[in-house]
């Protein structure tokens, strides 16, 4: 399995507190089955995150899960704020892009309900040659926002990152079943801040969940494997499903 969004660096933003924090999140993934994780911290205004230097963090905290036998490889990314886009350079956006690849941008939603400024930077993302994979929108859960998630999976080829923890703990009418069920979910993601405290680097509890859901079971294997390889590619991503 591939993580996508995770803030496993350690020192950069609201996550991984040090090295060690970083190996310990290492560690979890591994024994989670999880092969590789992208490194996506923070880029908006309250994070000094200098984007610059994130390749050879990257590699830096590679060598470091290597000295202590963890298997697991990190790769670049970055969690973009939607403020943030409009003043990101082209060399910006592709040194954050998922994976290295170019193409997949982690789009943070602005706090409150989605709606027309969100649908708004996905477009404009989409006319600088980007895509979106939109994070945890299980977090601005209403029917306004589901309305905006499909505009934006319809017409602009957004992707809908929900997170691991929230459905494995998610009951029937809880926001993150019922973006799953609308077929609104198409990527699986920790989004782990520290093996010290949160949720911890792990896929698989949400992978059982996603299973048991009816309308998303056929399409477990697409959404934690096929769907995630193809983003950090960066090669374009066709679901086999539609929004409800």
């Amino acid at each position: 399995m591939i993580d996508l969004h995770s803030h496993i660096l350690p020192g950069v933003d609201d996550g991984a507190l040090d090295i060690a924090d970083s190996v310990a999140m290492g560690g979890q993934a591994q024994d989670d089955g999880i092969e590789l994780v992208c490194a996506t911290p923070h880029i908006r205004a309250d994070h000094d995150v200098r984007i610059g230097e994130l390749a050879g963090r990257v590699e830096l905290l590679n060598r470091e899960l290597a000295r202590a036998g963890v298997t697991v490889r990190v790769t670049t990314g970055g969690e973009v704020a939607e403020s943030a886009v409009d003043g990101m350079t082209r060399d910006e956006l592709s040194a954050v892009s998922l994976g290295g690849g170019g193409t997949w941008i982690l789009l943070e939603p602005a706090p409150g309900p989605l709606g027309g400024a969100f649908v708004a930077a996905v477009e404009r993302l989409a006319g600088r040659g980007h895509r979106a994979l939109v994070a945890h929108p299980e977090r601005h859960f209403d029917d306004g926002s589901m309305a905006a998630l499909a505009d934006a999976t319809a017409r602009h080829g957004a992707l809908v990152q929900v997170t691991a923890a929230a459905l494995a703990d998610s009951g029937p009418d809880w926001a993150p079943v019922q973006l799953a069920r609308r077929g609104l979910l198409h990527v699986l993601a920790s989004d782990s801040h520290s093996a010290r405290f949160g949720r911890p680097l792990r896929l698989s509890d949400g992978v059982r969940r996603l299973r048991e859901i009816e309308e998303m079971s056929p399409y477990v294997d697409w959404v934690v494997n096929d769907a995630p390889r193809a983003i950090v590619a960066g090669d374009p991503v066709a679901p086999p499903f539609a929004p409800a």
